[in-house]
């Protein structure tokens, strides 16, 4: 699931009229960037929640064959969050766990690495996580010595040995068992059910990165990630012209 539906506000007037994933970044959508790395996983069907000039993402992308995808929209009136977003699709994602990723995310985190990953251990959900001097700002996670998530964002009843701080990404593989503790028809961010998660000691796993990685969400964060795709660091998006066969 592509999470689509914010309203980038701090990239105004950038955004006034333009949803952000159809943000040029080096002259090709953001979003064609996110699903050619959900492709590359050899995942097929894609699910994208809209709010903010959601029909334009829409009509950008139709149903996704031109890029050997199945693409599936969730439209959201009231915009329900990273949480009630997922809650409001759960039939969509109840028989298997699946991949999660923000539409403002730049990376080139392999995600088949972190695919597997989850598979090895099968907790409730494995977030692709990354150190970051700017810990602080963006919350911190914090991992024991075998990777599992014992605080999240300050939360948790751990009592054992120092822990590792680091960031989330924005990029996760979700169990639907976490659907229960999302509220449905409310906005709800999914940080909050991985808190309550964590607080009852239930597995929730990192897996750290040190791919490269940007979240586009402000002008100067925006220009950053343009600089890195002119500059090769992230690669072009391409897609396969035979659709991949694995869900």
């Amino acid at each position: 699931m592509i999470l689509a539906a914010g309203l980038g506000t701090r990239l105004r007037p950038l955004t006034d009229r333009l949803p952000k994933p159809l943000l040029s970044i080096a002259g090709r959508p953001l979003i064609h960037y996110t699903l050619a790395w959900i492709a590359s996983a050899g995942i097929r069907q894609v699910l994208i929640n809209l709010h903010y000039h959601g029909e334009r993402i829409r009509e950008a992308l139709g149903d996704g064959s031109r890029f050997g995808l199945e693409v599936s929209y969730s439209d959201e009136p009231e915009i329900l969050g990273t949480g009630g977003g997922l809650k409001r699709v759960e039939r969509f994602f109840a028989d298997e766990p699946f991949l999660v990723v923000n539409a403002d995310v730049l990376t080139t985190l392999d995600p088949r690495t972190l695919i597997a990953a989850h598979k090895a251990r099968r907790p409730l959900a494995t977030l692709a996580v990354r150190h970051d001097s700017d810990v602080a700002a963006y919350g911190a996670i914090g991992l024991d010595s075998d990777g599992r998530i014992r605080r999240f964002l300050g939360r948790g009843t751990w009592t054992g040995p120092a822990l590792q701080d680091l960031m989330f990404t924005g990029i996760h593989v979700v169990d639907p068992r976490v659907f229960a503790d999302i509220p449905a028809g409310v906005f709800s961010p999914i940080t909050d059910a991985y808190i309550a998660l964590v607080e009852r000691g239930e597995p929730l796993f990192g897996y750290r990165t040190d791919a490269f990685w940007i979240d586009i969400g402000t002008p100067d964060r925006y220009a950053l990630a343009e600089r890195a795709a002119m500059d090769g660091l992230v690669p072009p998006p391409v897609f396969s012209s035979a659709p991949p066969t694995r869900r």
